[in-house]
């Protein structure tokens, strides 16, 4: 079997609120994306802090272990803590975090709070993350559908987020998973996910031939469905070739 290659597409966009809390970026087989909390004073500083901390963290060495993983988003979680010490004017400033790395022959994954991560095999969804939210936890008690996480009135209640007084806790892949060609990620934000449904997702990537188009398709949905004052919203597509 030849080398896999991965190609990235990204987007992120203010929507329709004046500043854009979103901060996504990558490297070197790390790819990060935050969604600073909205109504938090300093929401991007925290996202750019965490963002920053996971490339200077996990790039230029092999693909760290799900351990590894774990200490790194605690080291962002710090770093965001000591900045709030540093500046009271910060010291609400949280943000979500959502982590893909691969050696290009495996991969692995994590996050905190709302922002997505999702995986396609075969052109099919094959596994997505789950929201440490409000809403997410009532889909698991079968009070809601997990169809009805996207507009519930309590989704803003995060339950788990980067800066908040308690030590972080990630839910982290456990072990990685081997790459096949053809596969498809998805990181995202809420306020990208919440107007474009999965099985879009499916439809829209089966006619894509690379991250960039896909992430256009997905795009031209979301700004038909959005409302008036839309959050910020923000994707990464990551292409296995």
């Amino acid at each position: 079997m030849s080398a896999l290659t991965l190609h990235t597409a990204t987007l992120s966009s203010a929507g329709g609120r004046a500043d854009n809390q979103d901060v996504c970026a990558w490297r070197d087989g790390c790819w990060v994306l935050a969604d600073g909390l909205g109504g938090h004073a300093g929401g991007a500083v925290a996202a750019r802090i965490a963002v920053d901390h996971m490339l200077a963290a996990l790039t230029g060495a092999p693909l760290p272990t799900d351990a590894a993983l774990t200490q790194a988003i605690t080291g962002a979680h710090q770093a965001i803590q000591e900045q709030q010490a540093r500046d009271p004017r910060l010291e609400r400033m949280r943000t979500t975090l959502v982590v893909l790395c691969s050696d290009g022959e495996r991969a692995l994954w994590a996050h905190v709070g709302d922002s997505r991560l999702y995986h396609f095999r075969g052109g099919r969804l094959h596994f997505q993350t789950a929201d440490h939210s409000v809403p997410q936890v009532l889909a698991r008690a079968g009070e809601i559908r997990a169809d009805e996480i996207r507009f519930h009135e309590d989704r803003n209640r995060l339950l788990r987020t980067l800066g908040n007084a308690d030590a972080v806790r990630p839910t982290v892949l456990e072990s990685p998973l081997a790459l096949a060609r053809g596969d498809a990620f998805l990181l995202c934000t809420d306020g990208f996910w919440e107007y474009v449904t999965e099985p879009e997702m499916e439809v829209t990537l089966a006619k894509s031939a690379d991250p960039d188009t896909w992430l256009h398709a997905l795009a031209v949905r979301l700004l038909a469905r959005a409302e008036p004052g839309n959050d910020n919203y923000t994707a990464t597509a990551v292409f296995v070739t």
